[in-house]
């Protein structure tokens, strides 16, 4: 296998280069798809020698999400050492590979045996006391050439290959003297600054980094590399640690197999005590033990070799030793014995079924009851397991519900492990769509696959117990009936003229490799999380710019297409996934590209009265696609918010299970947004006198008037956009306009009115103001109530209205610019009521172009996409 992995880095940087080779015939075809990405999804296909798809794609997605803008080098350290350095080759492939799909390690290097043969043919015997050098000026002053050298030789490789590397020699670590008179010119690292190293990764550069220091006053200090990529990925905090060595990882000292896994919470006071645990093994499980315990439980450590990093890193069964933290496992007969709050949370934020609103956390609690049960786990809950185990029946598996922490760190398979070795038979569902269904494969004796869940077991072989096993579990309420019968029914002819319905059923009986899986999976059922095709019409104003950050960021939406008509030709700004062009979509474009399904959303940023020629295109294409269902719209313009045929996306008030099923978005707007969300909770304290409805005062920064091109031009030739309303035209004050009758006034009106229900009808009054800063929206509400209420009531209803919406907050005071511009949500305070009881006065605010606009524009389209919302 390690010779598939060199074979996979070989073919994958052959590719890469050869791809460049014909950028110049590729520019001249109609297409915005990048060769980068091309080549990104070539080598990921060459990925899947190495492993099953499921299982690559998991482990790209998990590494791709770990890092975002603000925080570039959250991949991974990949420490080497001086002797991998001379499989110089090998290295550069295996490096070159992970630039290639789109990863940016942190990587530093040592230079030890390098630097003792020039020290020895200078007539310098090398020193060390306690395994440190001992560092004089001459050894320091041949360190810093040979770990120069070394660096240039790495980085010269990288771009012969096509990868961009920049050298860092210094700049980075700060450092005191270990001890001067002991071991000489020696540090000890005070200080780590990550700012050249995320600078070079948003160049689109790997940064190269030598294990040199600096005291405060400048003096050079020998640091070892071990020592220096261990502080570094302290100030990190990256997902992976990898030590490339020759060896290719730990080995058992008496039966000289290579250590697969070291939990270090369970087994490292044991390890430590064992008799072939001594000297270098020793030394690297506690400085192993010393880093992890600074680093997020996610955090890992690989040893490994050069050659097998693909494998290690995009596998489950990994090449090289695996250590992590891991956590000490429980078993209860009881909710009782975790907590039933706790329980209560984690089913209440991980259980698909309750999330999908298909059932309730007392719905779980209430089946809980039925029979007995163990629950299984680890101490912070990344894990739980429920198992079913009545007296004398089979036990069955009704919950296994993992977080993030708990994929990463493979609590998922401790937890399993514990099961099995209590239960010697088990069964346990799991969603067709589940997209770790390999790991549930391999954990089984064999499965059982209809009505889209598919039945799991071990420890039963014959299909006929199977059978009479889930007959029993049916006829008590334990497994639904679908399953039944378990074995495939006989093929029958289809009656002429009729289709056949429904889903094909199947079953497998099916043994797992040993030793084929080792991290990184899950059981617990989640919503997709395939990364999603995004078009952009109208990205060239100040929302879609908005927009275009947010999604570099997002882990499971992908911006493949921008059009806008001035800007036709030229690259995208502010977007780092991939390099992507502005293109000029005609009506004529999008619809072939609907009905050839290029795109799963389309999102239209467009001023009002211009989006309907796109949308009936996109409702042409939809009518000619075969075999899919055609794609979300999400509409940022006004033109179809008062549509009976579209669903208003504000999830916060007018729920999100019609906006989970929708393909027709109305974003709401900006302004109306706020005014609703300040309306909605005082509704049925509404004074019902004719004319008496809320008034709301709205001020909002100058980008909500939106843009017009300028009379000049960036360098390369770009035509500006400007603001249609400039600060310097305020003259530092606030300009009033659309006094009556404003768009959103009515927008607002009638989606309020619909709280109230059919006949009511809610008259709200708004007043917009210009004002001379960039965004932000803060609005005052006046409503006149029909009983008499205290500050304190009117507060209540306030957090009772929004007491499960993550993007709500609330606050004593009234908000202000700093609590509103550049914040994803909505920000409420400031309630105060009249003297009489009868009026009340709040302050809302948002940011115009993320809660009012670009935020909510994914709220909505998250959902719609992969049927749950993350806000």
């Amino acid at each position: 296998m390690l010779v598939g992995s060199r074979l996979v880095s070989r073919r994958a940087v052959l590719l890469a280069s050869s791809r460049r080779t014909g950028l110049a015939t590729a520019v001249k075809v109609r297409s915005i798809t990048s060769v980068a990405q091309t080549d990104r999804d070539t080598i990921t296909r060459l990925l899947y020698s190495l492993g099953s798809k499921r299982e690559v794609e998991r482990h790209l997605r998990i590494f791709s999400s770990a890092s975002d803008p603000t925080h570039p080098a959250k991949f991974a350290v990949i420490k080497i050492g001086g002797a991998v350095l001379d499989q110089l080759d090998e290295l550069a492939l295996s490096l070159s590979f992970l630039y290639r799909v789109g990863l940016y390690p942190v990587v530093l290097h040592g230079g030890g045996p390098q630097l003792n043969d020039i020290i020895e043919r200078e007539g310098v015997v090398p020193d060390y006391i306690d395994g440190i050098r001992v560092t004089d000026a001459k050894t320091l002053q041949i360190a810093r050439r040979v770990f120069l050298e070394e660096n240039l030789k790495l980085v010269s490789a990288l771009e012969k290959l096509g990868t961009r590397a920049r050298p860092i020699t210094s700049g980075v670590f700060t450092a005191d003297y270990l001890e001067k008179e002991k071991y000489g010119l020696v540090g000890k690292i005070t200080r780590v600054d990550k700012r050249p190293l995320e600078a070079s990764i948003r160049a689109g550069a790997l940064p190269i980094l030598t294990s040199l220091s600096e005291t405060p006053d400048g003096q050079i200090l020998n640091v070892n590399a071990d020592i220096a990529a261990g502080e570094l990925a302290k100030e990190l905090e990256p997902m992976k640690i990898v030590f490339l060595n020759e060896k290719g990882g730990l080995f058992h000292g008496v039966s000289g197999e290579k250590l697969s896994v070291i939990n270090l919470d369970e087994e490292y006071d044991a390890l430590m005590k064992e008799p072939w645990v001594k000297y270098g093994t020793k030394l690297k499980l506690r400085e192993f033990k010393d880093l992890l315990d600074h680093l997020p439980r996610s955090s890992s450590v690989a040893v490994i070799s050069a050659d097998s990093l693909q494998k290690e890193l995009f596998t489950d069964s990994g090449a090289g030793t695996l250590i992590r933290r891991g956590y000490k496992l429980f078993k209860h007969k009881s909710i009782e014995g975790i907590g039933a709050d706790r329980f209560r949370q984690v089913v209440h934020d991980r259980d698909p079924e309750v999330l999908t609103g298909l059932s309730s956390v007392t719905g779980v609690l209430n089946d809980l009851k039925k029979t007995p049960y163990l629950i299984y786990g680890d101490e912070p809950l990344d894990t739980v397991a429920v198992v079913s185990t009545p007296e004398g029946e089979v036990p069955v598996m009704t919950k296994l519900l993992t977080s993030k922490a708990g994929v990463l760190n493979s609590v998922s398979d401790n937890v399993f492990n514990a099961i099995k070795k209590d239960h010697r038979k088990l069964f346990w569902t799991a969603l067709v769509d589940d997209e770790n269904r390999a790991w549930h494969f391999e954990r089984a004796d064999g499965s059982f696959t209809r009505a889209g869940k598919s039945l799991f077991w071990y420890g039963v072989h014959d299909v006929s117990e199977v059978e009479k096993i889930v007959k029993g579990f049916e006829e008590k309420g334990r497994l639904d009936r679908s399953y039944l019968p378990v074995a495939p029914p006989s093929p029958r002819r289809p009656t002429i003229g009729t289709a056949p319905t429904g889903t094909a059923a199947y079953s497998t009986l099916a043994r797992r490799l040993p030793g084929s899986t080792r991290g990184y999976a899950t059981a617990a059922p989640t919503p997709s999380t395939e990364p999603k095709r995004m078009a952009l019409i109208g990205a060239r104003g100040f929302t879609g710019q908005t927009l275009t950050s947010l999604l570099s960021g997002h882990p499971y939406l992908n911006l493949t297409h921008v059009s806008s008509r001035q800007l036709a030709g030229y690259s995208l700004q502010g977007y780092s996934k991939r390099p992507v062009t502005y293109s000029n979509l005609s009506v004529t474009d999008v619809e072939r590209m609907e009905k050839e399904g290029e795109v799963d959303a389309w999102v239209m940023a467009l001023p009002n009265g211009v989006c309907k020629p796109f949308v009936d295109a996109i409702d042409r294409g939809t009518k000619e696609r075969s075999g899919s269902e055609g794609s979300v719209i999400v509409d940022l313009s006004a033109d179809y918010r008062f549509e009976k045929e579209w669903t208003y996306g504000l999830p916060e008030l007018y729920g999100r299970d019609k906006i989970r099923s929708s393909k027709r978005i109305s974003n709401p707007g900006c302004y109306s947004t706020s005014s609703q969300m300040l309306a909605a909770p005082l509704l049925r304290y509404l004074r019902p006198e004719a004319g008496a409805g809320p008034t709301v005062f709205g001020l909002s920064g100058y980008s909500g008037a939106g843009t017009v091109m300028g009379d000049v031009n960036d360098p390369d030739g770009r035509p500006v956009s400007l603001p249609k309303v400039s600060p310097e035209s305020l003259g530092g004050g606030i300009k009033p306009y659309s006094l009556t009758d404003h768009i959103h006034e009515r927008e607002a009106s009638h989606h309020l009115s619909t709280l109230l229900g059919p006949e009511a009808n809610v008259k709200l009054a708004f007043i917009p103001a210009v004002t001379p800063w960039f965004s932000g929206i803060l609005s005052t509400m006046s409503m006149p109530l029909n009983t008499k209420l205290s500050a304190r009531d009117v507060v209540a209803l306030y957090e009772e209205k929004y007491k499960d919406e993550k993007l709500v907050k609330m606050m004593k005071e009234v908000p202000s610019l700093k609590d509103v511009q550049n914040k994803n949500g909505w920000t409420v305070g400031g309630v105060q009521v009249h003297s009489s009881g009868e009026r009340a006065v709040v302050v809302g605010g948002l940011d115009n172009l993320l809660k009012g606009a670009a935020t909510q524009c994914l709220q909505v389209r998250f959902a719609t996409l992969l049927r749950c919302l993350i806000f």
